[in-house]
């Protein structure tokens, strides 16, 4: 798939659909793309699952029409996409294109990368790899919801820039979302709303995106979401206190993390001056970043890879045992390639990794199948067992043994 293709084409819509119903096709690039889903819908876009009759998977953000010929979400977003686009965690614009409908109406839409799971979906607690004010933008709008997680590059990635703005040039009146929101933020969307929003200061600052990350830290540590706290009159007189707070209350729940250095973090972000914030630099510099610790399986098991772990299926017995070995493994991989294309397959003999399969797909969509549908099947009469395995590791030949 091209990446970033400037050229805008028309394509039709091959459905009679109203407002509140998802096409059924797109044809992009003259090649047709089928709808799977809907994976979210704003106030002025939709954002669906397609695929195509190669396999490949990508995502179409349809934004709605714009009676005023405005289409200022559209060129908002792609012009931010373009200009940012080759950093490692943002998401990757593949094109452009303009739909139009069987109604004659006409939607621009944006090609992207089809990421996974977002952070507000996951139960772990953690750091984020997560870096924002890369080229002097801010993005504005930080929340769970738009740092999804990438099973090919194994990283977390920004979406959803139609809030974005280069420092120093705000062309966006109301920024940020409610729980997530800066002080100063917060003071300005009231100055705007109540007519008062020219004057005085050349806008936010990237400053705004560090609180809202302090947020997320939070809340990913802590394991509640903290919306009403943020807004309390307590949290506005000394969130530094309730930061403390729950870390105290939550001290023993990551023995492995550094926690102190967390929390010294995040209250570095939470400070309500944005000039005395820290900065994505700084964050960087932390001592947080600089102790590494592996993450707990149990966490990894969450992420989708490329990469699956089968447990559950081999006996000692199996291993020693030459001709049984090489039957288990051809069998283990007919049975897998049912699901998706196969790149390896692996059963270990000896620790780590002793007794357990590991299977690589040419893709994460195919391994996402393929553990739907291989989970609670029954293999040799035992019950198969079927969790995510990080493909860097998989690479890397780094097997966690299996706990006795």
């Amino acid at each position: 798939m091209a990446h970033c293709v400037s050229s805008e084409p028309n394509t039709t819509v091959h459905a009679n659909v109203d407002q509140s119903m998802k096409p059924v096709l797109f044809e992009i690039f003259g090649e047709i793309w089928t709808v799977q889903s809907r994976l979210g819908q704003g106030v002025s876009a939709s954002v669906y699952r397609v695929s195509s009759g190669r396999a490949a998977t990508a995502a179409v953000k349809e934004f709605q029409a714009d009676t005023k010929g405005g289409d200022y979400g559209y060129h908002k977003e792609r012009s931010v996409l373009e200009e940012i686009q080759g950093h490692k965690n943002i998401v990757t614009l593949y094109g452009v294109f303009t739909n139009h409908n069987c109604m004659g109406v006409a939607t621009r839409c944006l090609l992207l990368e089809l990421l996974d799971v977002s952070v507000s979906e996951l139960l772990v607690r953690g750091n984020s790899d997560t870096q924002s004010g890369r080229e002097s933008y801010v993005h504005a709008d930080l929340k769970p919801r738009n740092i999804l997680w990438s099973a090919d590059d194994e990283c977390f990635k920004l979406i959803d820039f139609g809030l974005s703005f280069k420092e120093g040039n705000q062309d966006v009146k109301y920024i940020q979302t409610d729980g997530y929101r800066a002080p100063e933020a917060e003071l300005q969307n009231n100055l705007a709303q109540a007519g008062m929003g020219e004057g005085g200061d050349s806008g936010c600052t990237a400053a705004v995106d560090l609180w809202s990350l302090g947020i997320i830290l939070l809340e990913m540590f802590s394991g509640i979401k903290l919306k009403d706290t943020v807004r309390s009159e307590e949290w506005k007189d000394n969130c530094t206190a309730i930061v403390d707070h729950i870390f105290a209350s939550n001290s023993l729940a990551c023995p492995a993390i550094p926690v102190y250095h967390l929390r010294d973090l995040i209250k570095s972000m939470l400070l309500i001056d944005p000039k005395q914030r820290c900065t994505a630099e700084t964050a960087l510099l932390s001592p947080f970043f600089s102790i590494p610790f592996a993450p707990h399986i149990e966490d990894l098991v969450l992420l989708p890879s490329p990469v699956l772990r089968l447990l559950n299926l081999i006996d000692d017995s199996h291993l020693h045992n030459e001709e049984e070995y090489e039957d288990i493994l051809e069998d283990m991989k007919e049975e897998c390639q049912k699901y998706g294309s196969v790149v390896s397959l692996l059963i270990p003999k000896e620790n780590p990794g002793k007794g357990q399969v590991f299977v690589e797909y040419a893709s994460s969509s195919d391994s996402k199948e393929a553990q739907k549908l291989l989970t609670g099947r029954t293999f040799d009469g035992k019950f198969v067992v079927a969790t995510f395995y990080p493909l860097s590791a998989y690479k890397r030949g780094y097997l966690y043994q299996t706990v006795q």
